[in-house]
């Protein structure tokens, strides 16, 4: 299964080399063969460049004939709201937004993403409420960072 993820990243990767501004988050198949995958772009991704993406991988995989008489399916997608941010290119897109942290020893924090570099972010959390709130900055390296997902206000 390892080994067609890869096949399938490296056709990905021809799709994108002339979109620069796109980027593949991540590559998921299920044992029944249907593979999900899910791009992103700086500037976000349209619905009408998601379709243009599945056309050219599915005929790709088509041509490779990797599953006999077609026994695949192809969704491509962005990143729904619940999935986790991955790449360093997702947390750029999302300066400004209220994140959820969860670290490696299994404690959490909450707070605004101010900044990112390739080795950490940082966010800017309140604690307390009214005159008695404190503000403070966190620098968190990404090595302390199980999973960030971001969190929408209402």
């Amino acid at each position: 299964m390892e080994e067609r993820i890869q096949q399938i990243e490296a056709l990905i990767n021809q799709l994108l080399a002339d979109e620069p501004s796109y980027f593949l988050v991540s590559v998921r198949i299920k044992p029944t063969n249907n593979i999900k995958i899910f791009f992103d772009g700086d500037e976000g991704i349209s619905i009408e460049k998601c379709v243009k993406f599945n056309r050219g991988l599915n005929k790709l995989i088509e041509e490779k004939a990797w599953y006999p008489e077609g026994d695949f399916s192809l969704e491509i997608s962005s990143p729904g709201i619940e999935e986790p941010l991955l790449l360093n290119r997702q947390y750029f897109r999302n300066v400004g937004r209220d994140l959820e942290i969860v670290f490696t020893d299994g404690s959490l924090k909450i707070g605004t993403l101010m900044a990112v570099t390739a080795e950490d972010i940082l966010i800017q959390t309140t604690e307390g409420k009214g005159k008695k709130a404190v503000t403070q900055q966190v620098l968190i390296p990404f090595i302390n960072i199980k999973s960030t997902t971001v969190q929408i206000k209402f």
